[in-house]
């Protein structure tokens, strides 16, 4: 038993003991269909906070002959499946955070030179009797050590943190990949390899140094999903036996969505049901400094992107030029595919857009544009926000107006002025802080047209301090036109479940009146 060969079970026995676990061991079955197969190289990306660590701390304790662990599993779903047992404590384990190597080193070479003395030295203390020869590589002395075994016990390679050299701008991450290639690609002793950290596999050109690995990212899963983070069912369990609010759980930290299935952050969840109370989790591993960093490249026009998507506005977003490193930027895709990568942003493949998947991160997205002094006019609409939204549940409709003027005309520079779609973004931005009290949908099918934007209280809010919202707007025309197609069409109707709704008619018009361009009308509307 040594520190990265063979390991013990205590980090996965620390995990299934913490106060809040939730049973991610079907992973097994997963890499156990893989294990001696072509199949048997997986690399999974996913951003910090997503529980990568307890999910190789968990493959370790299982194929690790270096402890036994039939008593932390057989309580787990695992048990139940035909190949547990086939698989259980069967393997030599190699089991490394490959960022401890890299912390301290003076390069690639540096980095590589302490990770093989380290396995050489646990091989030979391992079987004494095997003579490695000093003077090899780490891929002749575990071929060595594997026939010495009668090849009998080949090595399950589990790899934390396998990208943490593509976070700085160095020049061998050629060297690193073929080291890694070299080590393992194609080797007899190799039954699994699993690796794991943020970003896909780097690739040079069309060309991958390490192509024979599947991957599973947060653009692709393909069937990997329900094992990247935790899902609708899984939270609503915890909600239920923690007695915390789903609703608020589903706001705060869902919206990362792949092949259908809903996803959550796993920290985050574990963070509120633990203290019941819903906050930023977020900033508690990373500061808002590593998103200001990157939405502070203005490539392409990033900065009205990213307002678009404060604004809930999903953003095309072509993700196949991305370099996967940290370093290589050349539009803004590549940052836009690097925030999907890092968690800020969500990916939907089918209509390869781009979007803010939750409160939680469009909080840090408020903080980050904050930090870099690039977003005053917006920042100071989302702080307007608040106001906003009293003033219009308390129908002073002319403070609405002219709020809606002073927003549009200081982000006028940003933004095409003169069109619906401005309007609606405007709106959009101006009702930021609404988005904690509703859900807000943009063009809602009605059965007689599309209703521009509709607020829906959430499930726990007091619709009677905050009733349902129609919001109506009209570009050169009139706010009692945009009320009186409201109730033309019926809008309300779709909110029937509801006694009172607030209609909100909001017109744009050249013409101006009184210094005005903007007017608003808010009617209470009873139903029946």
């Amino acid at each position: 038993m040594g520190i990265y060969l063979n390991p013990d079970n205590n980090k996965f026995f620390q995990v299934i003991n913490s106060s809040v676990y939730v049973d991610k061991s079907q992973l097994i079955s997963f890499t156990n269909e893989r294990i001696n197969t072509e199949q048997r190289y997986i690399c999974v990306s996913r951003p910090r906070r997503f529980g990568k660590s307890v999910n190789l701390a968990m493959l370790s304790a299982y194929y690790s002959k270096g402890c036994k662990s039939k008593k932390i599993f057989n309580d787990l779903s695992i048990a139940n499946d035909t190949t547990y047992f086939k698989h259980l404590n069967k393997y030599n384990v190699i089991y490394i955070n490959m960022q401890d190597f890299w912390t301290g080193s003076n390069d690639i070479e540096d980095m590589v030179q302490r990770l093989e003395k380290q396995i050489f030295n646990e091989l030979t203390e391992e079987k004494p009797d095997i003579n490695l020869d000093p003077d090899d590589n780490l891929s002749f002395w575990m071929e060595d050590f594997y026939i010495a075994t009668k090849r009998k016990k080949p090595f399950v390679v589990l790899i934390d943190e396998w990208d943490c050299i593509m976070h700085e701008e160095i020049n061998s991450i050629k060297l690193y990949l073929d080291f890694l290639r070299n080590w393992l690609k194609d080797k007899e002793y190799i039954a699994l390899t699993y690796m794991t950290g943020i970003l896909p596999i780097k690739k040079y050109g069309t060309h991958s140094a390490l192509n024979m690995f599947d991957e599973y990212s947060m653009l692709e899963s393909d069937g990997f999903e329900k094992y990247i983070g935790f899902t609708n069912e899984e939270v609503f369990g915890l909600c239920e036996k923690y007695d915390v609010d789903f609703e608020q759980m589903k706001a705060w930290y869902d919206g990362y969505e792949l092949n259908g299935t809903d996803l959550y952050c796993p920290r985050s969840v574990v963070k509120a049901v633990s203290s019941k109370k819903f906050s930023g989790y977020w900033t508690e591993t990373e500061t808002y400094e590593a998103l200001a960093k990157y939405i502070a490249m203005n490539f392409d026009g990033l900065h009205d992107t990213i307002e678009k998507l404060l604004a809930n506005q999903p953003q095309p977003t072509d993700t196949r030029t991305f370099s996967n490193d940290m370093i290589t930027f050349t539009n803004k895709d590549d940052i836009l595919t690097l925030l999907v990568h890092l968690g800020y942003l969500g990916y939907n493949p089918n209509n390869q857009t781009v979007y803010i998947p939750n409160k939680e991160i469009a909080d840090e997205f408020v903080v980050s544009m904050k930090a870099t002094g690039l977003w005053k006019e917006t920042i100071e609409a989302v702080t307007l926000s608040r106001k906003l939204l009293a003033d219009t549940l308390q129908k002073n409709a002319e403070a609405v107006a002219q709020a809606i003027e002073k927003i549009h005309d200081s982000n006028s520079s940003t933004i095409n002025y003169s069109n619906e779609q401005s309007l609606r973004f405007i709106i959009l931005i101006a009702y930021y802080y609404a988005k904690e009290q509703y859900e807000i949908v943009q063009e809602l099918p009605t059965g007689k047209g599309f209703a521009d934007i509709v607020f829906i209280p959430k499930h726990n809010v007091d619709t009677a301090a905050y009733p349902p919202m129609v919001i109506e707007l009209k570009w050169n025309n009139t706010a009692e036109t945009a009320i009186q197609q409201i109730k033309n069409k019926n809008y309300p109707d779709k909110l029937k479940s509801f006694e009172k709704i607030l209609l909100v008619g909001i017109s744009y018009t050249k013409k101006v009146k009184d210094n005005k361009k903007h007017k608003c009308i808010i009617e209470e509307y009873t139903m029946n």
